[in-house]
Formats: C-alpha cells, sequence, structure tokens
C-alpha cells in the first residue's frame, strides 16, 4: 500500500485539494483555499500534549465549582454539573439529565482519555490497529463538540429567565472553566494527526 505522501502528493487540510509535493515545503500554499500546506502538522504531538494538559487541569475546576447561581426571593443557590443533573433526575427529568450527563461529563473526559490514549500510541509508534484508531480519532473529533449543551443551557436560562425582582440567574464561574474544556479539546483534536498513526506502519516496510 503507497501513501499520499510517497506518491508524492499532499493534501490540504481544508479544502483536500491534492497537490505535487514540491522540493521544499516552506512555502507551499494551497491552490484552491491559500491555506498553508504540510505533509504533517508540525509539531502535532507537543502542541496536542499541552492542549490536553491544560484541559484536564481545568476539566476539574468544570465539575467541582458552580456552572450556574441564581437568587430566588433573596436565597442564593448554586449548581455544579453534577448537582444540576441530581436536581433535574429530583424534579423527574430524567431524559434532560441523561442528556446533561453524557454531553458534560461523559463526552469531555472520554474525549481526554482517547486524545491521551492516541497521543501515547503515536509516541510509542504502536502498529495496534491503526484504521480503528483513525476512526476512534474522527469520530471524537466528530462527538465532541456536542459536549458545549451546558454551556447553551445556561445561556438560555440567563437570556430567558425573567423573574424581575423575585429570581435572577448567572452563570457560574465552572461554566467558564467547562467551556476552555471543550474550546481546548476541540483545538486538541484539530492540532492532532491522524496520520501520524500510519507512520509507524510505514517505518517498518
Amino acid at each position: 500500500m503507497i501513501s499520499a505522501r510517497n506518491a508524492g502528493l499532499l493534501a490540504c487540510a481544508h479544502c483536500h485539494t491534492l497537490v505535487r509535493r514540491p522540493a521544499t515545503e516552506d512555502a507551499l500554499r494551497c491552490p484552491t483555499c491559500g491555506s498553508r500546506i504540510h505533509s504533517r502538522i508540525p509539531n502535532s504531538i507537543q502542541k496536542t500534549t499541552a492542549l490536553l494538559i491544560a484541559s484536564l487541569l481545568l476539566y476539574i475546576p468544570a465539575n467541582t465549582l458552580p456552572v450556574m447561581s441564581m437568587m430566588y426571593l433573596g436565597a442564593p443557590e448554586a449548581d455544579t454539573i453534577m448537582s444540576g443533573v441530581l436536581d433535574l433526575l429530583e424534579e423527574g427529568f430524567w431524559p434532560l439529565a441523561l442528556i446533561v450527563f453524557v454531553a458534560s461529563i461523559v463526552v469531555p473526559l472520554t474525549k481526554l482519555l482517547t486524545l491521551s490514549l492516541l497521543v501515547v500510541s503515536v509516541a510509542l509508534k504502536s502498529h495496534w490497529r491503526p484504521l480503528d484508531r483513525t476512526r476512534i480519532y474522527r469520530l471524537t473529533e466528530l462527538v465532541g463538540r456536542w459536549s458545549m449543551v451546558d454551556i447553551y443551557v445556561i445561556a438560555i436560562l440567563v437570556a430567558l429567565v425573567q423573574f424581575g425582582n423575585l429570581a435572577t440567574v448567572h452563570a457560574g464561574p465552572g461554566s467558564v472553566s467547562f467551556a476552555a474544556v471543550v474550546i481546548l479539546t476541540m483545538f486538541a483534536a484539530n492540532t492532532f494527526d491522524p496520520r501520524l498513526i500510519w507512520d509507524a506502519m510505514e517505518s517498518e516496510q
């Protein structure tokens, strides 16, 4: 099996246009969209690792600090993601509780662990199921963006809940950390180059 790089071709990461590989890639740009083209994302592993470490550090306050605070009749009440899920269960809204739990806790944590394992496998030049690892990466990249549902819910509540002097709703500090986790993991998925998974397979041929 021959790769595009071995065939002297490079693909644009944005529009997927194939171009002939020149002698040097220093100033190579896509003729279709003008984006820079590289055979591999420069410093992919280093960039992804740094973003994952920052995400892991922010994941703790994202789940321990309040994501939403409400003042109702002068009594303050603050909810973390997990306490919000439990409140929804107590009120009988289990479908919504399940959606929030999966999108706000399971998906971000799974994405962090999956990307971390992919980075480690590439660093160790693993030959284990490259096609399956590539598919896992594509699925992780696709699903990860939907973990913003908590932020959407908070934004809607802040915009729609109008109780005058009876109640006010504000986004808590946990929502900032949570949004940062989602954004950083999205960047981490974008900086990880899945073609590195196959490089180990080529090196043994």
